[in-house]
């Protein structure tokens, strides 16, 4: 069975408060085994438009992955994401 994945880019608008998305998230991460892949760290954005941030996550598989977001234990953290941070966020199945 293929993985799933979040692939997520991301500019943080208030740093002070976007710690609190990252608690908020914990929950749906532990329930659902999200396993962090990359976040954050060095990057060279070779062509298109490029973010502060770049996240990938993975999950068991692709209906983890969007069952994970669909959560109501991260929808509580996206509204508190998307308060202090623009983002693109895809989900995608591994090959």
């Amino acid at each position: 069975m293929s993985k799933g994945y979040w692939v997520v880019r991301v500019s943080v608008k208030n740093a002070e408060k976007y710690p609190a998305y990252l608690n908020a998230a914990r929950p749906a991460f532990e329930k659902f085994g999200a396993r962090f892949l990359v976040r954050g760290g060095r990057y060279l954005a070779l062509e298109g438009v490029a973010r502060d941030r770049n996240v990938v996550v993975e999950f068991r598989d692709y209906d983890t992955a969007l069952n994970c977001y669909h959560s109501p234990e991260y929808q509580a953290a996206r509204k508190i994401r998307a308060a202090n941070a623009d983002a693109d966020f895809l989900i995608v199945e591994g090959a």
